[in-house]
């Protein structure tokens, strides 16, 4: 297998022409039935992605392709499944190996639709809950909705890391960078472990170490911010040559999402709504996660007043360290996550918060493609709005545990912010708002 990867790494190298179509053909196989078991598409996902950064490819070609990709192998798994129905288990390798098609089944008859949005980040169960979803004759049209939300996020969370890669090792970038994002990447990763590891091991007190590890890394770079300027310079410089007309447009309306009043508008509609429905610890939680970001974010602003970036032709008024538009979104959409997880094994309620930080982080890079904050500002929201996320669910759970929302409250919940968020992007739009200030 080792000897076959380094052929066709080096062959796609020197014949950089194929390179979308084998990004396009792995994307498809990594989420095809049976087959994205076999084949290490991870692996070889991440090395395409390298290759498309070192300049074959841009960044939203490469995303494209994959998302198209990962399309096709969720329709051709949805297709078998729906075929073959029960004799899919006379298939050669499911009677060899009936664990892979018995775990994706009991998957996806205990979480319904919501095994194929957090199903896409497991492994195992990633090529074979589209199959197992045709299988028990899932809707069609339900499936497609699905497959076309699940395939955006896993295309940008298995792609883009690579990219990245390939598209640093190629710039000029300042002599400092490396060590200074090996060390935030670091700083990143242990806070990431250190959490992931207490909420799997069941520990009682996760939250607090949660709490305390994103709090350690955000006093770190409040202390280091000016040392890690080869790190933002050179980070920034990488997103701003990604830049075009059509994504500015695009950028814009993602980080008016982040926006004071309409991330205070959404955390109200939440409260209201929790409150309504007499969910009393649940309200509390919310309270303290986006009200006590908010204070901190607004404090450390005043204290700090670092300059923002000079990318823009007039500069803001308000500074720029933390972003107020990073810890805002990563403190509501880790808030929703965290509900979402309630009363769910651990592996599910990490699953919960990765896709929670999905949309936050797009609203965060936003603000660094827009060249309106520096990398280290949107990272130092994030673990701001960790902290409090993390602070505040343990002080709630202080007793017992937080129990879940009902299904009734997450109907009433979730189309109520999605129709929030989408009118006041759809406000912007017929304004014209777009057009003036970011």
């Amino acid at each position: 297998m080792s000897q076959w990867f380094d052929t066709l790494t080096l062959w796609l190298s020197a014949n950089p022409e194929w390179l979308g179509l084998a990004i396009f053909v792995i994307a498809c196989v990594e989420c095809l039935a049976i087959a994205g078991i076999i084949v290490p598409g991870t692996i070889l996902l991440f090395t395409v992605a390298v290759l498309a950064g070192n300049g074959a490819l841009s960044l939203w070609e490469t995303l494209l392709l994959a998302y198209f990709g990962g399309l096709l192998g969720d329709a051709l798994s949805y297709g078998i499944g729906r075929y073959f129905h029960q004799d899919i288990r006379r298939l050669p390798l499911l009677r060899s190996h009936p664990q892979w098609l018995s775990a994706a089944e009991v998957y996806f008859q205990r979480y319904g639709v919501a095994s194929l949005l957090v199903g896409r980040y497991i492994g195992p169960l990633r090529p074979m809950l589209p199959m197992v979803a045709g299988m028990l004759n899932m809707p069609l049209p339900r499936f497609i909705a699905v497959s076309l939300l699940a395939a955006a996020g896993w295309a940008m969370a298995y792609m883009l890391p690579g990219w990245a890669t390939g598209a640093a090792l190629r710039l000029p970038l300042p002599e400092g960078f490396w060590p200074q994002a090996g060390a935030v990447a670091a700083g990143v990763a242990i806070v990431v472990g250190l959490s992931i590891q207490g909420s799997m091991r069941g520990q009682r007190h996760a939250s607090l170490l949660a709490a305390g590890a994103c709090l350690v890394l955000l006093v770190s770079m409040m202390l280091s911010w000016p040392l890690l300027s080869h790190f933002d310079q050179g980070l920034l410089a990488l997103v701003q040559e990604q830049r075009s007309s059509t994504l500015d447009t695009l950028m814009v309306l993602i980080t008016h999402l982040g926006d004071l009043h309409t991330q205070v508008a959404a955390a109200v509609l939440l409260c209201l709504i929790l409150l309504a429905t007499r969910q009393w610890r649940s309200l509390c939680l919310a309270i303290g996660a986006t009200l006590g970001t908010a204070l901190a974010n607004g404090a450390l602003k005043a204290l700090f007043a670092r300059s923002r970036p000079d990318v823009l032709l007039e500069p803001l008024g308000s500074f720029s360290f933390p972003s107020g538009h990073s810890s805002a979104a990563f403190a509501f959409f880790l808030l929703l996550g965290i509900l979402a997880g309630r009363g769910q094994p651990p592996r599910m309620r990490l699953t919960w918060l990765l896709l929670a930080s999905l949309p936050a982080a797009a609203i965060a890079l936003s603000r660094v493609y827009l060249g309106v904050h520096w990398p280290s500002d949107i990272i130092a929201g994030a673990m701001l709005a960790g902290c409090f996320c993390a602070l505040s669910l343990a002080l709630v759970q202080w007793r017992a545990p937080l129990p879940a929302l009902t299904a009734r409250i997450w109907w009433l919940l979730l189309p109520a912010i999605l129709a929030l968020l989408g009118g006041i992007a759809t406000w912007q739009l017929s304004t014209g708002l777009l057009l003036y200030r970011y």
